[in-house]
């Protein structure tokens, strides 16, 4: 009998939720073979069977939390040069986002009867939602036609609920752990600016015809110039080690993007983006953000990075205090690009204006400091010649 225990997967990462199992008690696995899906506060990833033999007795469940080193099931091995069994039937795979699974098993709807929409007929949350009102509709055709009158009701008809309560699970306890971490750690401090991107819009408008099938968003272009600004002021792509009492200043530029998805909010990662070019980053970012909202990411898409940038204008608040990517010493939030009327060549004329905020470590760095990388951050965006130059 061998115990599949939860491996560390290294990064910190302590512990997971159990999102699917591939496998049923008593079915056959494969060495290597696909056994169960768990979703870390990193990505969720897919853990391959240790052994070839029969599954005995699966030990986490769906939805529930396990910790490194805990059991998640007894697999039975097979004898040396056995013969692998088949399963005992064909189970067709249904393919589903992690959010929607967990919507399924809470409404008790059959998945296998979902239509997806999502990617290659991936079933998505809406999915889950229109099948589960067509349910409902359904079974109300079925009570407006009883087979014989029902007797009137005495009571007071049932209020609607007040309240709800929804499970932390997956993601959004994730995410929930690491901001509590975050604002109990870092004493935060925060720095706002705004940046004139008139030259920039008319930039990325011209680069768009050169783009091919990558969306070219203005993310790649604040990639690159944050990149440009962290090497004149390094303090600010680094961690602080707290057992030590040190700075550690990354030598390399590991850039985290945040990715909003239907499971929560998910912080991909460019890695060596100095070496990259814009059109390099925003592929990259295209292909990664995708893999994001259909639950597919590898922990290596979204481990290591050392300065994030989350752009809330993309979706369109004008701007925001974000929390620090811990253990990180700062995060770059960019706001929507609205135009505004700014004197520009002695005239009063309407221009491209967006703010930025920069939530920073105060044990690493002081307001100046961080006041200097921004300013650097706004050049380059003003005058993206600039910017193109340091590709």
């Amino acid at each position: 009998m061998i115990e599949f225990k939860f491996p560390d997967l290294g990064e910190g990462l302590v512990e997971g939720e159990v999102v699917k199992w591939h496998k049923r008690e008593g079915d056959f696995v494969k060495e290597g073979e696909d056994l169960v899906d768990v979703m870390t506060e990193k990505a969720t990833v897919t853990l391959p069977s240790p052994a070839t033999g029969r599954i005995v007795k699966i030990l986490a469940k769906e939805g529930g939390v396990v910790k490194v080193g805990q059991v998640l099931c007894i697999i039975e091995e097979a004898a040396p040069g056995a013969p692998v069994e088949a399963k005992a039937e064909a189970r067709p795979e249904v393919r589903a986002m992690p959010a929607a699974r967990r919507l399924a098993k809470e409404l008790g709807l059959d998945l296998s009867k979902v239509v997806g929409t999502g990617p290659g007929g991936v079933i998505t949350v809406e999915d889950v939602r229109r099948a589960a009102e067509a349910a409902k509709r359904e079974v109300g055709v079925a009570e407006a036609k009883p087979a014989a009158p029902a007797p009137p009701a005495e009571e007071r008809p049932a209020q609607p609920l007040r309240e709800e309560r929804i499970p932390v699970r997956g993601v959004r306890r994730a995410v929930a752990e690491k901001m509590k971490k975050s604002k109990s750690q870092i004493p935060h401090a925060y720095h706002v600016d705004e940046v004139d991107v008139t030259e920039l819009v008319k930039l990325r408008e011209r680069l768009k015809a050169y783009a091919g099938d990558v969306r070219l968003t203005y993310t790649p272009f604040f990639v690159k110039a944050a990149v440009a600004a962290l090497k004149k002021y390094p303090l600010l792509n680094a961690s602080f080690d707290e057992e030590r009492g040190e700075i550690v200043v990354k030598k390399y530029f590991n850039i985290g993007v945040a990715v909003d998805t239907e499971n929560g909010l998910v912080v991909v990662v460019i890695k060596d983006a100095d070496s990259k070019s814009i059109l390099e980053v925003a592929r990259e970012l295209q292909e990664k953000s995708a893999r994001a909202r259909e639950g597919k990411l590898s922990l290596d898409d979204v481990r290591d990075s050392t300065f994030t940038i989350t752009n809330i204008g993309a979706i369109g608040g004008l701007w925001g205090l974000a929390v620090v990517n811990y253990p990180e010493t700062a995060i770059l939030a960019t706001g929507r690009i609205v135009k505004r009327p700014r004197v520009y060549e002695g005239q009063v004329v309407p221009r491209d204006v967006m703010y930025v905020a920069v939530s920073f470590d105060h044990r690493v760095v002081d307001g100046g400091y961080v006041a200097r990388f921004t300013n650097a951050f706004k050049e380059l965006l003003e005058s993206p010649d600039l910017l193109v130059l340091n590709l």
